[in-house]
């Protein structure tokens, strides 16, 4: 009976042992912006050529040009953030690409090592947080630790779809 109370014991132990460790692993999000953002908003985007690509971007304005933004987390994805500089301060963005309109060039053929050039599928891994498709979440540095803060409301803006060529010129006839 003792053995019996002592091996249930230590099964529970390990497994409020194993159930806190993954608390700790979790990232925490900051309750107060690091910043004051601007209209943070979202647009799509489509190639007006056959494997032209096509993608969504994330639009993070910034005021203060103290504080650093890293990466982004949006819709199940996460990118690095790319900066520009505007007359207002920063210009945050994040490209993600879609599969729609992607080039599609796949090698087959009798010689395995030509097959080697195929691109390999895309695996997206799991962010680790849980969003709604109007949220991010943006990663900053403050000191030498990662932080995350959480952004909502963000507007979807209309689609931004790039003709294949000018538009064609009208020509007067007198």
């Amino acid at each position: 009976m003792k053995l019996l109370k002592q091996t249930s014991f230590l099964i529970v132990m390990v497994i409020l042992m194993a159930s806190f460790s993954q608390c700790s692993t979790a990232q925490k999000l900051q309750r107060t912006a690091p910043t004051q953002f601007g209209n943070v908003y979202c647009q799509t985007w489509v190639a007006g050529v056959k494997g032209g690509g096509s993608g969504l971007n994330v639009f993070i304005p910034v005021m203060d040009m103290s504080i650093q933004l890293d990466s982004v987390y949006f819709r199940g994805k996460s990118v690095k953030l790319e900066v520009k500089k505007t007359n207002e301060g920063l210009l945050y963005i994040g490209r993600f690409k879609t599969q729609l309109n992607q080039p599609k060039d796949i090698i087959i053929s009798r010689d395995a090592n030509e097959e080697y050039k195929n691109q390999l599928p895309i695996i997206e891994e799991k962010i680790p947080f849980e969003l709604n498709d109007d949220e991010c979440v943006v990663t900053y540095k403050q000191g030498d630790k990662t932080q995350y803060y959480k952004i909502t409301n963000i507007e979807q803006k209309r689609a931004m779809n790039y003709p294949s060529a000018p538009p064609n010129k009208t020509i007067k006839l007198n």
